[in-house]
């Protein structure tokens, strides 16, 4: 009966430290195996700088963007936020990146976490503030660019990978997140063209076919902002 008693105990224990470990993101049930390259990689949350394995999102269509509180596409929070409500049951993940590599996102951890709230009402994955460009780039956006896509040129660019791991297309900061093209990937069954496999219709990874690359139209006007349509930022966001 003793025997019993400790063989159960022990079992419970074990089965609480396991639960606790999925609750916090530390624990992924999957094989490691299982999970794409490209996600094999682990961020504190923005939040409470808890560890976050990104194995969790394995399966999921997965839409990667670096972030900022004080540039002229902020705003786009609001509709990454609408984007992640309306998918998340179909496989959807937005993961936000905040970054400082553009000089507007000076704040940290804390005063992002409620901004992003108070203001846009955050909701998806946010990880602690970080370097997305360069040398000093994060092991995720570094694999992003090596995958095919190219390095953020501003913020909010954006990458949308598929639920096998790979790099389906890369978007710039002028794609809004209620894009056409973007959306209508967001099944995410595509597999990524291979670079010996792609077909005229196709753009290759990292173009964007709404919005043809032109770095003064990602930037904007010096102060960041879309000169034919420079949004409306909401209070409490500085002006660039």
């Amino acid at each position: 009966t003793r025997l019993h008693t400790a063989f159960v105990r022990q079992c419970l224990m074990t089965l609480s430290l396991v639960l606790g470990l999925m609750m916090t993101g530390a624990f992924v049930p999957a094989a490691a195996s299982e999970c794409p390259a490209l996600l094999n990689h682990k961020f504190n949350r923005l939040q409470d700088d808890s560890p976050q394995n990104l194995c969790q999102y394995s399966g999921k269509v997965v839409l990667v963007v670096n972030t900022a509180s004080y540039c002229g596409f902020t705003s786009q929070y609001e509709g990454l936020e609408k984007l992640y409500a309306s998918y998340k049951d179909k496989g959807l993940v937005v993961l936000g990146f905040p970054s400082n590599d553009f000089s507007q996102e000076p704040g940290n951890n804390k005063e992002i976490a409620d901004f992003c709230y108070n203001t846009y009402g955050v909701k998806f994955p946010m990880f602690a503030k970080t370097s997305v460009k360069g040398k000093e780039a994060n092991a995720l956006f570094a694999d992003l660019v090596k995958a095919g896509g190219s390095a953020p040129r501003w913020n909010f660019y954006k990458y949308l990978v598929g639920r096998d791991g790979r790099v389906l297309e890369s978007y710039s900061s002028m794609t809004s997140p209620d894009d056409r093209d973007l959306v209508r990937r967001i099944p995410g069954d595509e597999v990524a063209p291979q670079p010996d496999r792609v077909t005229p219709e196709a753009s290759p990874v990292g173009v964007d076919r709404a919005h043809p690359r032109n770095e003064h139209d990602e930037r904007g006007r010096v102060d960041g902002t879309d000169p034919a349509h420079p949004p409306a930022l909401a209070a409490g966001v500085l002006a660039d």
